[in-house]
């Protein structure tokens, strides 16, 4: 059986969507792309390894549109890469929410099917995500598909990990759970950091942060996600660009029974109004709120030392938790490029034996060893490619329809 070759991987969202095609056996990533604004007049970026990016203006009134436009580019006899969708072997999809789902699974209409009962539980990721598996399920109907979910690297967490300390029943009746997300970031970042230490996972505590405008902290011991910061949705754990993360629950009844604001406003308050744009009140840009702090603003640095503080006391649940630590794992947009925010998380971490070089922290970007000479604990910038785990997965079941 041939393995399947050419990958594409899409990753919708309510109103953009985001692709990779991948040669398999290379490793290459042949093209991206992005369209923005799906729903309005919309614009798509596709790039070219080596060409400059090509940008247009198309209007993408649903998520069909701008798959189809996709298409057109990736098969375009100037800006494609490919003769022909023929030569697409798969497509994987990024899906946020697996519920039930514990691994990668091929789509049908019964995975759909499922997917849309769980909307309520996601009804931000959810629905563009469906969107995108039907759009090219229309488009390719004889090409497997293949869901990839966020949640599925936390499926071996274990009870006192994920029930809350509500009646049992909401969560044999109602699902009401830790379910994690970023699952197939921390993935990648925890097996990449067990190859650059040359051990196998299976001898490793490894703790990943996945900060960005959306962060979350894993605990992976021994290969496997054991406990994470995010929950029944990915408003629990640190403060986010507008993400308020943990609170006291009472909070929001307060402001429900006696500030007279609705379930839908105190949501929206949380998501969207909320973390370091609600504390900074200048932006959830990370790099603003820098700019900022330097400058003197005191509710922007105010912003960065509460995010750094709720990452070191995650941190020291999960050392504790694991009774232990070799590596700590920085990724995503701000893991990668924010070194003042790497400073202020391992600042007075020396009893972890976690101690960070100044001169390499300078770095961005770039997948390096923070660690300084004495440290006990290996500090890494990782960059992640939740793309790329999405190709190997949709590669791995293909081969079971190809």
């Amino acid at each position: 059986m041939i393995s399947p070759v050419k990958i594409l991987v899409i990753n919708a969202g309510s109103s953009s969507l985001k692709y990779q095609l991948f040669n398999m056996e290379t490793g290459e990533v042949l093209a991206k792309g992005l369209c923005e604004r799906i729903g309005t007049e919309g614009n798509i970026t596709h790039k070219r390894s080596g060409k400059d990016p090509y940008k247009e203006n198309v209007p993408f009134p649903t998520h069909d549109e701008a798959l189809a436009e996709v298409i057109r580019l990736l098969t375009d006899p100037k800006l494609g890469v490919i003769a022909g969708v023929d030569e697409i072997d798969a497509v994987g999809h990024r899906v946020a929410h697996g519920g039930k789902y514990q691994e990668s699974v091929l789509v049908d209409d019964e995975v759909i099917h499922y997917l849309e009962t769980i909307i309520p539980i996601n009804p931000l990721h959810g629905p563009p995500a469906i969107k995108g598996m039907n759009g090219c399920r229309r488009l390719m109907p004889n090409k497997p598909q293949v869901a990839v979910f966020d949640t599925a690297f936390y499926a071996h967490m274990e009870p006192k990990a994920y029930i809350y300390a509500l009646p049992y029943e909401l969560y044999t009746e109602k699902g009401i759970r830790r379910y994690g997300f970023h699952g197939t970031s921390h993935r990648y970042v925890s097996a990449r950091m067990a190859k650059l230490l040359g051990k196998p996972p299976e001898e490793l505590k490894i703790i990943t942060c996945h900060l960005g405008n959306g962060s979350s902290i894993t605990a992976v011991k021994n290969g496997i996600a054991i406990d994470t910061s995010m929950g029944f949705t990915p408003q629990e754990g640190i403060p986010m660009g507008t993400r308020s993360g943990s609170i006291d629950p009472t909070v929001l009844t307060y402001l429900i029974n006696s500030c007279g604001m609705s379930g839908q406003e105190v949501e929206n308050l949380i998501n969207r109004k909320s973390g370091l744009l609600g504390i900074s009140g200048i932006s959830n840009d990370c790099r603003t709120i820098t700019e900022a702090a330097a400058n003197g603003n005191e509710r922007a640095q105010l912003a960065l030392d509460i995010l750094a503080t709720a990452i070191k006391k995650t941190i020291g649940g999960y050392i504790a938790e694991m009774n232990g630590i070799d590596a700590l794992v920085f990724t995503a947009g701000i893991g990668e490029n924010q070194s003042n925010v790497r400073r202020l998380v391992c600042e007075d971490m020396d009893y972890y034996g976690i101690r960070i070089d100044p001169e390499k922290n300078k770095l961005r970007g770039e997948e390096v060893d923070l660690s300084a000479p004495d440290a006990r604990v290996r500090t890494w910038v990782v960059p992640t490619d939740e793309e790329y785990m999405i190709a190997l997965d949709t590669q791995a079941l293909s081969l079971h329809k190809v």
